[in-house]
């Protein structure tokens, strides 16, 4: 019997890295995408699949998924939408055209991909499509803004596609992790020093004190509560092997806790508790 086929965006590290090695050991083809030359090449030298994907070229969108078509007869099993950065800072210094970058990046480019694969799953009469979110999805932090509203704007489509889906065969679903071992806060770095002129903002010393202590400083401490990149890989083969899927999957404490005082809490106690997150 022919293997099952994955395709797994951003799979340079983090998340996509351990997917990509959990899905092979459980006997997934994997088509480890990456955004960059050299992280594809490492990864083909490790033995696996690696089309070029940089969801902020949709050239490379569309000759990667050829390239996984090719490979396997012009089916998909599954799609696993996770490539994402974070463009750290308060709103109120963030320019229009920041949002712009990180929305293709987060957002429009996965909408792209996952448009591209609909076609093909449709042809085939099934398919599971699966969305790396985020806690950051459905409550918000202090800044963290622009990734906020690429996630919440990711958990809108994603539930209403999956809905849309409904009776197609095709699976539509959310990972919602919280703190998970990853490079995204050194990975933010350089958005945050092309976009925000912090030196110039009205709260300049919460910048100096708070966000570049965290980014520049503490970027190798482990946030609380975080888990290994596989506590979401193990998730994500939930998603791809159950039966009756879950249109979501919590990962890690503080999604759980979030997903709770969401729904108990007045907007205005909530506001409280993220504030001092």
């Amino acid at each position: 019997m022919s293997k099952k086929t994955i395709l797994i965006t951003g799979c340079s590290s983090g998340i996509g890295y351990d997917a990509a090695l959990g899905l092979r050991a459980q006997g997934w083809r994997v088509f480890a995408s990456c955004r960059r030359h050299e992280d594809c090449a490492r990864l083909i030298a490790e033995g696996f699949d690696s089309p070029l994907i940089d969801y902020q070229d949709e050239a490379t969108i569309a000759s990667g998924l050829s390239e996984v078509l090719s490979a396997t007869g012009g089916t998909l099993d599954a799609l696993f939408n996770n490539g994402a950065f974070g463009c750290p800072g308060l709103v109120e210094d963030l320019p229009t055209d920041a949002l712009r970058d990180i929305f293709q990046a987060n957002f429009f480019g996965w909408h792209e991909l996952t448009r591209r694969v609909i076609p093909v799953m449709r042809a085939q009469g099934h398919g599971r499509i699966v969305q790396c979110s985020s806690v950051l999805g459905f409550v918000t932090l202090p800044w963290r803004g622009a990734y906020n509203s690429t996630k919440f704007a990711l958990e809108g489509l994603t539930d209403t596609l999956r809905i849309e889906m409904r009776d197609t065969g095709i699976h539509v679903i959310l990972i919602e992790p919280g703190p998970v071992t990853s490079k995204i806060r050194v990975n933010s770095i350089p958005h945050f020093e092309r976009w925000i002129d912090w030196e110039k903002s009205p709260r300049a010393d919460a910048y100096r004190d708070q966000l570049r202590k965290r980014l520049y400083k503490d970027s190798g401490t482990p946030d609380r509560f975080e888990l290994p990149a596989s506590a979401v890989t193990a998730k994500l083969i939930h998603a791809l092997t159950s039966p009756r899927p879950r249109p979501r999957y919590y990962v890690t404490t503080p999604t759980y806790m979030m997903g709770v005082l969401r729904r108990i809490l007045p907007t205005r106690a909530l506001d409280w508790v993220l504030s001092r997150a």
